[in-house]
């Protein structure tokens, strides 16, 4: 099976040697920090005095990274972009460097402690925050227009619709996967840390990828390259499509900002994210596309608002704030075409999911405001409904521990619809009636968990503990018309997680995650397993028909 060239060959072996750099600085303080310090100075002597941290930076990173750390031909290295690299990982890349690149072996040209410093030095904010302004969106961007005479027709032979794109973390790359013969079509180079699902377009042929270091790429799965790339800002969150396939928007950390672009990944604005006064800003937890409504939908992770950015032509006009009768016209109203519709809440949402609908949001907060109990622990976190087309929130959910709506489902259950949530601190999955609000069942797991999915071919939802020491290696599998365990699936030792299925839900796709790791495909029906592929930590895989036809129990 032959590598694809996904990315033009200059800049990707540029930004591959950046990408190695990024792993090599980040996370070294955790790793014997006082002892190497220790080492190279002496007792007595100040922590860190004889190091010249920021001297080192200049010397051996800002010419692949920036000297503001906002990235080059490497990614951003900044705390908001280095928070999840684990520390392991960091130090066998300085080590060892890493294979196939222009990444160096550092640990014969850096002292512990030199390296140490460097580690906690990118770590540290960068003061003035970097800016990352339009005039850098476009700058940005590359298009590489299809050659004359280019047929629109895939370059394999497989249904389109039954294709996956697997994301495999371990070595930054992707892999598509023929999801009938289960065997990998092309496997090709990503940017540095992808962060969220990818986004597919309407008819399929499409995917967009968005980095945690800002960079999204449209990539054309019938001819097998890269289409257009541009950086929406130094540090996202996650990219949404218009169920038009019209739109692109990314929800940015920093810059405190959205940026929409047209299909071809053209900016066509961002938005400040700040309240309606200018005073406060904030980084953007979400966005997702509603199609049903022709929208973004918006959380902002500092600011308790939930915003709606319509992309029909024909949408109603913004009132901000009361007004008597808006059918009356009162006040002056902003144009609803790609304006922001505010509903204020009275907590920030950290993550969110739609109900069937798409008039209900079911968000979990993260109190930013509340005050402790009596025993100075912090609030807990709460779940809420917010009703899109009365702008507020309508009913709380009763949801103890920390809910993850985010990778919530929905299913038919005794003639009404209900979610079922995992919990990232208890031991449960919470199912809720969608029509009352109210709980139905706590479903036991083996341990928290972050992943459930199901499909509506199938009777059966499955979910992971991966947030559980002890039973991160194990699969729960329930029973949709009882509510009750049916069978385990474990990887004894190792983290199994995040199930998706075949177009037909016969078969269910689970990824062992870890460097040297697998997708394991499940007989949906027997849960035996079928077929073994190895993968480079495959932190996710996306089934093409359907994300793009929302299907029952797949994320959207």
């Amino acid at each position: 099976m032959p590598d694809t060239p996904a990315m033009p060959p200059r800049r990707w072996r540029a930004w591959l040697a950046g990408a190695g750099r990024a792993a090599l600085v980040a996370g070294l303080c955790w790793m014997g920090w006082d002892l190497a310090l220790a080492q190279q100075a002496g007792p007595g002597t100040p922590a860190n005095a004889a190091i010249d941290a920021a001297g080192l930076f200049a010397t051996h990173c800002a010419s692949c990274h920036g000297a503001q750390r906002t990235g080059g031909m490497g990614p951003a290295l900044l705390p908001e972009s280095l928070a999840r690299l684990p520390a392991a990982e960091a130090l066998r890349v300085i080590g060892q460097g890493r294979t196939a690149t222009q990444m160096p072996a550092f640990a014969g040209t850096l002292s512990p402690a030199e390296i140490q410093a460097l580690g906690a030095f990118v770590r540290t904010p960068v003061v003035p925050t970097p800016r990352w302004t339009e005039a850098d969106i476009r700058a940005s961007r590359e298009f590489h227009p299809a050659p004359d005479g280019e047929p629109a027709t895939p370059l394999w032979q497989a249904d389109p619709m039954n294709l996956f794109v697997v994301v495999e973390g371990g070595d930054h790359h992707v892999s598509l996967l023929d999801g009938d013969r289960l065997e990998v079509i092309t496997r090709f180079a990503s940017r540095f840390a992808l962060h969220g699902g990818p986004k597919f377009s309407p008819d399929g042929r499409y995917v967009y990828f968005g980095s945690r270091d800002g960079w999204i790429t449209k990539y054309d799965l019938y001819r097998l390259r890269v289409v257009a790339e541009v950086r929406a800002g130094l540090n996202m969150r996650n990219v949404a499509v218009s169920g038009d396939g019209r739109w692109v928007m990314a929800a940015n950390y920093l810059p405190h900002t959205l940026a929409l672009f047209d299909s071809d990944l053209q900016l066509v604005r961002t938005y400040d994210a700040r309240t309606l006064d200018g005073k406060l800003s904030s980084r953007v937890s979400a966005v997702y596309d509603a199609a049903p409504r022709k929208s973004f939908v918006v959380a902002l992770k500092d600011i308790p608002e939930l915003w709606e950015i319509s992309y029909d032509p024909a949408a109603a006009p913004i009132h901000d704030g009361l007004v008597h009768d808006y059918k009356m016209g009162e006040a002056i109203a902003k144009p609803g075409y790609l304006g922001v519709r505010r509903t204020p809440l009275e907590e920030p949402l950290d993550d969110f999911f739609f109900d069937q609908s798409y008039r209900h949001v079911l968000g979990a907060t993260r109190p930013k405001t509340a005050a402790p109990d009596s025993k100075g622990a912090p609030a807990p976190a709460t779940a809420q409904v917010v009703n899109l087309d009365v702008r507020r929130k309508i009913a709380d959910l009763p949801i103890a521990g920390m809910p993850h709506l985010g990778s919530g489902i929905t299913f038919a259950w005794q003639g009404t619809t209900v979610l079922g949530s995992p919990n990232l601190q208890g031991g449960s999955i919470d199912v809720i009636d969608m029509t009352t609000w109210k709980p139905v069942a706590s479903i036991p797991t083996p341990g928290p968990g972050f992943f459930m999915r199901s499909h509506e071919n199938t009777p059966y939802a499955w979910t992971d503990s991966m947030m559980s020491a002890t039973a991160k290696d194990t699969l729960t599998i329930i029973d949709k018309a009882t509510l009750q365990p049916v069978a385990t699936v474990r990887e004894p030792g190792k983290t199994l997680a995040h199930i998706e299925f075949t177009r037909d839900g016969r078969l269910a796709l689970a990824s062992v995650w870890e460097m040297q790791g697998a997708l394991i495909v499940y007989d949906a029906a027997t849960f035996k397993e079928v077929k073994r592929l190895p993968m480079s930590k495959p932190v996710g895989k996306y089934n093409v028909w359907n994300k793009i036809t929302r299907s029952e129990g797949t994320s959207h």
